[in-house]
């Protein structure tokens, strides 16, 4: 996985996962990261993990942050994740 890879985990129909991914293809993507999206319910260990936390956001392993993320934060926590 690239560094500056950006990986939205969450579910369809999840509202709070498309208010954070148009925050991310709003600030991120402009600024260079790709984005990943990962449906939990494919993956058992991470719908054990995150059932009740989504959406998450991760770069690389480094989770940035959950639930919800306003442009300026996101902002924030990239220039904090280099």
């Amino acid at each position: 996985m690239k560094r500056d890879e950006l990986v939205l985990i969450g579910r369809p129909g999840c509202h709070l996962c498309d208010d954070m991914r148009a925050v991310v293809e709003a600030v991120a993507l402009p600024l260079g990261f790709a984005l990943r999206e990962v449906d939990l319910a494919h993956d058992p260990d991470l719908e054990a993990r995150y059932a009740f936390e989504i959406p998450v956001l991760r770069l690389g392993e480094r989770e940035v942050c959950r639930h919800r993320v306003g442009p300026e934060e996101l902002r924030a926590l990239l220039r904090e994740a280099d």
